[in-house]
């Protein structure tokens, strides 16, 4: 005869979270299912780290919003060498230092780089879609934008080598995050003002866990341009540059309410 389950007196909490919280027990060990959800969701983070990156595919994506983009590589020359030698993502291979040169059409405003990351999955689902939600605000500001870099075996810093090339005051790095044994298709975005090679990941901002689940696309719009503005106006970005978009989006969505006894204007 089975073990029965003895559950935890957290489950009901377990609809507002995706932590493995409330698991109950059947004796002294997690019942079966527990045990198969945590393979299945370990399974998972691997296959995001190892999932090919479809570079091109992801370029037709952005391509199809009427942006140019030209793909690049990292120094690092296969996904093993990248496992093992972050430094190598680091840093542009030869080829696509050459590749940017030959794309550069003098000083921009913002350059965005889209890096496969330590998650392509996450690359795959939501980056042409969150270049789409910012698309917007770019054009509204008016930011003269440089073509759109897709690299592949791509680490954080690999934005200041891309940024620094095409003479960019601000890049923007859309990254596959490292998978979370509930999010392996996380997304996160790294804004660098004057970015060059040797930058500090203290003088750059991070919004993260952009995906169905977190995020959303036009929220993670609102903070990248919200940073962006900022980071353009102050000449700063990192420790410096404090996240204060939430204020400025109670400002947008807040209704103004009119002081007792005033009239709407006329005419």
């Amino acid at each position: 005869m089975s073990a029965s389950i003895t559950p935890d007196p957290w489950t009901a909490l377990r609809r507002h979270t995706p932590a493995r919280i409330a698991l109950g027990r059947t004796g002294s060990s997690l019942p079966t299912s527990e045990i198969l959800g945590f393979a299945l969701a370990h399974a998972q983070a691997r296959d995001a780290v190892h999932a090919p990156f479809e570079a091109e595919a992801t370029a037709a994506a952005i391509q199809a919003l009427g942006l140019e983009t030209v793909i690049v590589d990292s120094a690092a020359p296969d996904r093993a060498s990248y496992l093992r030698r972050p430094d190598l993502g680091r840093a542009l291979s030869e080829a696509g230092r050459t590749a940017l040169i030959a794309r550069t059409r003098g000083a921009c405003d913002l350059a965005i780089v889209v890096a496969d990351g330590l998650s392509s999955t996450a690359v795959h689902a939501h980056a042409a879609r969150l270049v789409e939600a910012l698309l917007p605000a770019v054009r509204e500001a008016g930011w003269r934008l440089a073509p759109v870099v897709v690299a592949r075996q791509a680490r954080v810093a690999l934005g200041d080598a891309v940024g620094e090339v095409l003479g960019a005051r601000l890049v923007i790095l859309l990254v596959g995050e490292r998978p979370g044994l509930s999010s392996p298709d996380s997304l996160g975005a790294y804004i660098t003002f004057a970015p060059k090679v040797g930058r500090s990941d203290a003088e750059r901002n991070c919004i993260s866990n952009i995906r169905g689940e977190g995020l959303s696309y036009d929220a993670a719009a609102f903070k990248l341009a919200w940073h962006a503005r900022e980071a353009l106006r102050l000449g700063l970005t990192g420790v410096a540059l404090k996240d204060e978009s939430d204020t400025a989006l109670l400002d947008v969505t807040t209704p103004r309410i009119a002081p007792a006894g005033s009239r709407p204007p006329t005419g």
